[in-house]
């Protein structure tokens, strides 16, 4: 098993050079496949984890080669690990307190906008939805004392503001129980 401390994601407006760039992922270094698969509006994403320098080195490899198609990319060193249950919709999460929610129009702006968020305050990831009957869109959800998932959802709003592709951020002070069977 490979030690995951880092993630990197392409994003791609082609599904043939989706599968593609996740195929140079993989063979490029040793990383582990977190997520290769379409999402929508007929794009193609994988998501990787690993050490640093693999992850990096498998990510820029494939942008490098493939150029065509690429609609965002990162590498996400020292990710939160509560960002692999998140994504695998397997958080542990039996209690919802204050609710945060952060939507994007990226996956890629997401997923780094949750890291940040997840890194900013005592919270709890609940889950990361990417692009899937969503529109292209991806949301993720938190939880903790209000004040924490405030400062959490501000968080990661800058960094998906940083790339003007904010659609919305709430915090919700005292949710109904109902709402986290909706969740993961």
């Amino acid at each position: 098993m490979i030690k995951k401390t880092s993630l990197g994601l392409i994003e791609m407006s082609s599904i043939a050079a989706g599968m593609q760039a996740a195929d140079i992922m993989l063979k490029t270094a040793e990383v582990e496949l977190v997520v290769s698969r379409t999402i929508c509006s007929g794009k193609y994403m994988t998501i990787i984890g690993g050490e640093v320098a693999a992850v990096r080195s498998s990510v820029e490899t494939a942008v490098d080669t493939i150029g065509f198609g690429v609609v965002d990319f990162f590498v996400i060193p020292n990710v939160h690990p509560d960002l692999f249950p998140a994504l695998s919709g397997h958080s542990n999460v039996e209690l919802l307190q204050a609710l945060g929610i952060l939507e994007s129009f990226s996956v890629a702006s997401l997923i780094e906008a949750a890291d940040a968020a997840v890194k900013a305050a005592s919270v709890k990831l609940i889950e990361i939805r990417l692009a899937m009957a969503l529109g292209g869109k991806a949301f993720c959800t938190i939880t903790g004392e209000v004040a924490a998932v405030q400062s959490a959802v501000d968080a990661g709003a800058l960094v998906i503001q940083e790339k003007g592709l904010l659609t919305n951020k709430v915090v919700i002070a005292q949710p109904r129980p109902e709402l986290l069977r909706e969740m993961v």
